[in-house]
């Protein structure tokens, strides 16, 4: 599975066709193929396939949906954009961030990245039902970003977290292949010697005031246990308990 595959770049009510084929053109440089339109006001024409400049196929492969809820349906990760701050501060992310919790979730499922309508962005209810609210740190002195812009922008993180991704798989795989093949087998305890650990940590942490029920003593078995315990590990565990009841004793 290619993760980009799953990224799905969702324009809403798009009133040029001309800036869709600018879209497409952003998408394709990025490596992400998957377009999908909600109810665009005019259908695309010559100059949307003129502005896409190779990425014809973008837009003769381009999903149409009537509603935002039909096009973000198969989606489990929503991220719609907005200038708007006010009522978002808790689910804004940068676009850095954005790049890479989209590359994350995309191995996944879908992920959808939303932009709205050119002149008033997406409407309130629609970003209610967004996941993330992707913000672009522009001048705040001017900070107007045109629809393909906003998409290069988004799409270039996606691009930058993606290659990261790929050179970390990269990296583990020939780690994995330069390994000996007689690696070290760890040493681990038998049941019998996690016993007396188990006892021995309980009669100590009793005489200390430590344990006062048996449910503690519980969780300490169960993280122990989850903590899979070498032997080395566990002679280090018990001569520290071995330590405390020295001391205890030359206390008292």
């Amino acid at each position: 599975m290619n993760i980009l595959d799953q990224i799905q770049i969702i324009l809403v009510e798009t009133s040029l066709p001309a800036n869709i084929g600018s879209v497409a053109r952003a998408m394709k440089t990025m490596g992400i193929s998957h377009l999908r339109l909600v109810a665009p006001k005019q259908p695309l024409d010559e100059d949307a396939f003129a502005l896409s400049a190779g990425a014809k196929d973008l837009l003769e492969n381009a999903q149409s949906f009537a509603s935002f809820d039909e096009a973000i349906a198969d989606c489990q990760l929503v991220i719609g954009t907005s200038a708007r701050l006010r009522h978002l501060q808790n689910s804004l992310i940068e676009p850095r961030t954005c790049g890479e919790l989209v590359v994350k979730r995309a191995e996944q499922g879908k992920v959808a990245l939303v932009f709205g309508r050119e002149r008033v962005g997406l409407t309130n209810e629609e970003l209610l039902k967004c996941h993330y609210h992707l913000n672009f740190p522009t001048n705040p002195e001017y900070g107007s970003l045109n629809l393909a812009m906003a998409v290069q922008l988004a799409a270039y993180e996606v691009r930058m977290a993606y290659l990261c991704h790929q050179q970390a798989v990269e990296n583990s795989q020939n780690f994995a292949k330069n390994q000996p093949f007689a690696a070290v087998e760890k040493d681990y305890p038998n049941a019998e010697a996690l016993e007396h650990f188990y006892q021995h940590t309980e009669r100590l942490y009793k005489a200390l005031g430590f344990i006062r029920n048996d449910a503690v003593m519980l969780k300490l078995r169960r993280l122990y246990q989850r903590a899979e315990l070498e032997r080395n590990e566990l002679n280090l565990l018990r001569g520290m308990l071995t330590a405390v009841e020295r001391s205890q004793k030359e206390c008292n």
